[in-house]
């Protein structure tokens, strides 16, 4: 295997035995039971705290500590938030109100633009003390990476480009996620443009681990131990994955999601702004049709604006108005719990 030793002292650096990683999904699908669950079996589980409160973040960490003794690392984002909007919310907010109309939700009233809590919720993340931490959408600043270097937390950041690898690499972080265009749910892109930022997971995986001297994770449409091989032999010293854990029971994820996600015979995965305001890959639906391209207001005011009707459709087990985040490997997701998934991928990496 190419790298062998350089995979091997990656792995010993989180404390992990096999070269597998949980995608920190925000919102709901990274339960502290599924990161739980892939750490406790070597793996590395991670929890998505974007959306959290600094208290919310720390009863997470406890939650998941008394599920597992093993490493796990917590994300957040790291940049992204707007702080000013040249759209007229009059457009979004009148299909927004025929939506909560069908689906029996009070008239919507808009959100405001939100400062970004990174600051705070980072304060949290060092007092929690993971094993790792991992960000996207920007890079955090040096004084903010310093803190984290004294507490002994081993740090990842998100590129969709080389250039963002580059500026990873700079600002002294631990290892750098090559996000391909493949990858389900938000883009982490910082610095490039959106198209020039949609790069084939496998290319940008060879670019970046040419690129840069520090360990590359490869993340995007990676649904098995074949594709997790198939990474290592690219340059990669291990692979990030959500799509296929979205239909693990430990999972968040509503279960109308999971069976659209274990249904599904195509690849109807897009990458579309309606529910987040941010560039994100998921299955298409009604929504993602119903609205027009220049009503979306801007991360994350149109994120706050659609949550009740996210959280609502899931309840109610209504698809399109959901934000179906899913890979372009959805067609080969495999129903079983989380542990079982990941004995089976390093199966399946073994025997590649």
């Amino acid at each position: 295997m190419r790298g062998h030793h350089r995979i091997r002292a990656f792995l010993q650096s989180l404390g992990i035995e096999h070269p597998v990683l949980l995608s920190p999904m925000a919102g709901g699908a990274g339960t502290p039971e599924l990161v739980a669950e892939v750490s406790n079996v070597g793996g590395l589980g991670a929890w998505g705290g974007a959306y959290a409160s600094p208290e919310q973040i720390l009863q997470a960490a406890k939650t998941i500590r008394a599920l597992t003794d093993r490493p796990f690392g917590i994300n957040l984002f790291a940049g992204g938030y707007a702080s000013q909007s040249s759209v007229d919310p009059a457009p979004m907010l009148a299909v927004m109100r025929a939506v909560h109309d069908e689906l029996g939700l009070p008239s919507p009233v808009l959100p405001s633009l939100p400062a970004s809590p990174f600051a705070e919720q980072l304060d949290a993340v060092i007092e929690a003390r993971p094993a790792n931490f991992s960000f996207t959408f920007g890079i955090p600043d040096a004084q903010a990476l310093a803190r984290l270097r004294k507490a002994d937390i081993v740090t990842g950041g998100t590129a969709t480009h080389v250039d963002e690898a580059r500026a990873l690499e700079d600002a002294g972080v631990d290892y750098i996620v090559a996000q391909g265009e493949e990858a389900g749910a938000h883009r982490g892109t910082f610095l490039k443009s959106f198209d020039e930022a949609m790069v084939p997971m496998r290319t940008l995986v060879r670019e970046i681990a040419a690129a840069v001297n520090i360990p590359v994770v490869a993340s995007g449409g990676i649904m098995d131990g074949n594709d997790i091989a198939e990474t290592l032999q690219l340059g990669a010293v291990a692979a990030q994955l959500g799509t296929a854990f979205l239909p693990c029971p430990e999972c968040g994820t509503p279960d109308v999601h999971k069976r659209l996600i274990l249904e599904a015979r195509d690849d109807t995965t897009m990458i579309t702004r309606v529910f987040s305001g941010r560039h994100a890959r998921g299955m298409r639906n009604d929504f993602i049709d119903r609205v027009p391209p220049d009503t979306i207001l801007p991360f994350r005011q149109q994120n706050d604006l659609t949550r009740p009707m996210r959280v609502a459709a899931g309840a109610q087990g209504k698809a399109g108005y959901l934000s179906l985040w899913a890979g372009r490997g959805v067609t080969r997701a495999r129903a079983m719990p989380a542990g079982e998934l990941v004995h089976t991928l390093v199966a399946e990496i073994a025997g590649a």
